[in-house]
């Protein structure tokens, strides 16, 4: 089992290198951030759109089919779950409001005071009922009822909300990191944050706790990988061994992977310390310098009327 390519969300895909490798990590980053704020408070139409517009954006990057295949697959399967879970649960609580007291003390007092009088007579029903008058329009609030299944227009809009939410979410920001080097992305956020130290920020030392926990990430991966395989070579019977014997084993594990990623931080520390690193601010490698091109005002261009279409169409 390879993790790293089991699960390669999250990992930078070096080649082939796309168009949407060499925009700018600020404009990307810009993109990535109104992907996630236009579908706030947005119409059931815009949401489904993103999600079309993340779909063509993959196809037309040109990206290797084995590497978005999985990911795609996963991504979608888990909005579909999500999406038919909310679809088929209830839309609200039907709760009926009964006052602690009666409205009218007086009235049941004198009723209960009273002796029990004869039954009251059924209404009589009219001998030719007035039939259902004709709606107006065709609107229905419940749009499918059989059995225990009952689909209302709020559970779908519900179900469209948390779905596309969900997979946009998820899905523009492993499309972000599969196309932006940890470097780039450190950088670029480094850059769009620069006002912040009038205020006396800590920009740089945040920049660089995300460059380690970004390059971080493989390592982890890898730990969890040769341990599994060293639990698979000792060939566990795991139904002889019981439940209670088997914790003790995964405990142990994770005990063991706790360790290795101590043992690795401290190694990455000791590196950087041979290197004459002494601080963020005193010790700072410049991996990239950043200047806009034809496509990245393109992409600006095309920025600033995705948001103007959300302003028109996208409204509730």
């Amino acid at each position: 089992m390879d993790l790293l390519r089991a699960l390669p969300i999250g990992l930078y895909l070096e080649q082939p290198l796309t168009w949407l490798h060499r925009i700018d990590a600020r404009v990307k980053l810009l993109w990535l951030v109104s992907f996630m704020l236009t579908p706030i408070a947005a119409n059931p139409i815009w949401r489904l759109s993103i999600v079309g517009w993340l779909l063509l954006l993959t196809l037309l990057s040109r990206l290797p089919f084995r590497v978005w295949r999985q990911q795609i697959g996963l991504v979608l399967i888990f909005g579909s779950l999500l999406f038919f879970v909310t679809l088929l649960a209830p839309d609200g609580l039907k709760v009926r409001n009964q006052p602690r007291l009666p409205a009218n003390e007086l009235a049941t007092e004198f009723m209960v005071a009273a002796p029990l009088a004869a039954p009251l007579a059924a209404p009589a029903v009219p001998a030719n009922p007035e039939p259902a008058l004709p709606q107006p329009t065709s609107y229905q609030y419940v749009l499918f009822d059989r059995g225990i299944l009952r689909v209302t227009r709020r559970s779908l809009e519900l179900a469209i909300r948390v779905a596309t939410l969900m997979f946009t979410l998820i899905y523009s920001t492993n499309l972000y990191l599969l196309t932006t080097a940890p470097e780039e992305i450190t950088a670029g956020i480094e850059s769009l944050l620069q006002p912040l130290r009038r205020f006396n920020l800590p920009v740089t030392e945040t920049v660089l706790t995300l460059t380690l926990a970004l390059r971080f990430i493989p390592l982890v991966l890898e730990e969890v990988q040769n341990l599994v395989r060293s639990v698979r070579t000792r060939a566990i019977n795991w139904k002889k061994l019981g439940m209670q014997n088997g914790i003790q084993v995964w405990a142990a594990v994770a005990e063991k992977l706790v360790d290795n990623l101590l043992v690795r931080a401290e190694q990455i520390a000791s590196a950087m310390q041979v290197r004459g690193f002494t601080g963020a601010d005193q010790h700072q490698v410049r991996w990239h310098q950043f200047k806009l091109r034809f496509w990245d005002w393109s992409a600006i261009l095309g920025l600033g009327l995705f948001w103007a279409a959300r302003f028109i169409w996208g409204g509730v």
